[in-house]
């Protein structure tokens, strides 16, 4: 029998004696107002789900900053981006001390921007070309996002060349100045597609002008409706970073070739369905209106013109949600999630699970301490038929998700101590 002052070790008795002693702390609402935070286990733990009964969780690594993508080596090795500017390297469940050499040294790490994704070449076993996105600093306060690859080499990148730079579209306000951090928050993820094409979001197109004249976020929306304009768009790029010629826009006069689909405002997540092909890219709304868009080539998602969403003050952004010519996304948020990393599961360890989508929430309805994961089902048509949470009573803002060659699914929680957490069958083992 257990002595009566000892302390459980089941995680949900030890979080929820965690939140008592925080709630009971004298003082507490007025020192600290909202959710409290809630520090990772640092053993594996099981939570509930719908389909499948028990899964456990696993904590792989921490001490991550702010980790924002993650990518499989085929020797079993982990890189992960960190936002302030680092790649770290994980292997055999350890994160290694020291970084990649060899990255940008002129990455713009301030807020939230800095570095992005990493990706591999689908021929990395021959090539080890590695490919990175990343706000890049240019003179007079001036920033970018820059799409490079380099050849990975034991620890160091080498050989590493510009494959797209955006042409400048802001300049970074006064630290004094209520949208310092947002202006240069122009996502860009990146996934190959089976047929060897990369696929690239450029967020970034933040901000209207209203109908009193006032401009938030400095103005910029309508940029995703230009054509000329890389800022709002989905990219499909060759793997040297030029536009192929079976682009919807390729050869036109004064519309950029790379553009895939135009209308977007920022989006955070991007995955290409390895069975039906179909590209998904999940997208920031303002308050409320995040959404999952099934991409069509050339097509127009209707930002800012029209739009789901309000202005964070709770106005609406636009007058109407749809017109014609315009997509409807196939899965709306309202409210908003703060959408972020997207994975199709397609592995085997979770059978229960195949063919749903995995979506990354760093914040629900603007209330920090409520990121998760949440799980999308899809009928054959691609049309919504259940929804699940996952993963709540952590309060972790969830960055990215990925499905490894394991068939386990990974995430990365962003955090100044971020970490990677694995998802596997209770069936697995300890």
């Amino acid at each position: 029998m257990a002595n009566k002052h000892s302390i459980s070790t089941d995680p949900h008795v030890f979080l929820g004696l965690v939140l008592a002693l925080l709630i009971a702390r004298p003082g507490f609402a007025q020192d600290n107002p909202g959710l409290p935070k809630v520090e990772l286990p640092r053993q594996p733990f099981v939570i509930n789900t719908h389909k499948i009964s028990e899964v456990r969780v696993v904590p792989v690594v921490g001490g991550l900053s702010h980790p924002w993508s993650l990518a499989f080596l085929p020797d079993g090795d982990m890189l992960i981006t960190e936002r302030t500017g680092t790649l770290r390297m994980v292997r055999d469940g350890v994160l290694l001390p020291d970084p990649i050499d060899g990255l940008p040294d002129d990455i713009m790490a301030i807020r939230f921007f800095g570095l992005m994704e990493v990706a591999l070449h689908p021929q990395f076993e021959s090539n080890r070309l590695v490919y990175l996105t990343y706000t890049r600093a240019l003179a007079d306060d001036v920033g970018t996002v820059a799409l490079v690859r380099g050849r990975l080499d034991g620890t160091t990148l080498r050989d590493l060349e510009d494959l797209l730079v955006v042409d400048p579209w802001n300049r970074r306000a006064p630290p004094d100045h209520p949208r310092a951090d947002g202006e240069f928050t122009a996502s860009a993820r990146l996934t190959f597609a089976p047929d060897g094409k990369l696929y690239m979001t450029m967020g970034g197109a933040f901000g209207l002008e209203r109908d009193d004249g006032t401009v938030t976020f400095f103005g910029k929306a309508p940029l995703a409706q230009d054509l000329n304009s890389h800022v709002g768009k989905l990219l499909r790029l060759n793997d040297d970073g030029s536009a192929p010629d079976d682009n919807p826009f390729a050869g036109l006069q004064g519309h950029k070739p790379e553009i895939y689909s135009y209308g977007h405002r920022n989006q955070q997540g991007l995955a290409v369905h390895p069975e039906t092909g179909v590209v998904y890219a999940t997208e920031h709304g303002p308050q409320n209106g995040d959404e999952l868009n099934a991409i069509q080539p050339g097509g127009n998602y209707g930002w800012p013109i029209v739009s789901y969403g309000r202005h964070y003050d709770g106005q609406r952004v636009a007058s109407r949600f749809w017109e014609e010519g315009m997509q409807e996304p196939a899965v709306l948020w309202v409210p908003s999630i703060a959408t972020s990393g997207l994975a199709i599961y397609t592995g085997d360890r979770f059978p229960e699970w195949r063919g749903n989508l995995f979506v990354g929430s760093m914040q629900e309805g603007q209330i920090p301490g409520t990121g998760h994961v949440q799980r999308i089902e899809l009928n054959e048509n691609g049309e919504e038929v259940a929804r699940e949470s996952l993963l709540r009573d952590l309060r972790q803002r969830i960055r990215d998700v990925r499905q490894g060659p394991d068939g386990l699914l990974y995430l990365l929680t962003e955090d100044p101590n971020g970490a990677l957490l694995r998802l596997e069958p209770v069936s697995a083992g300890p």
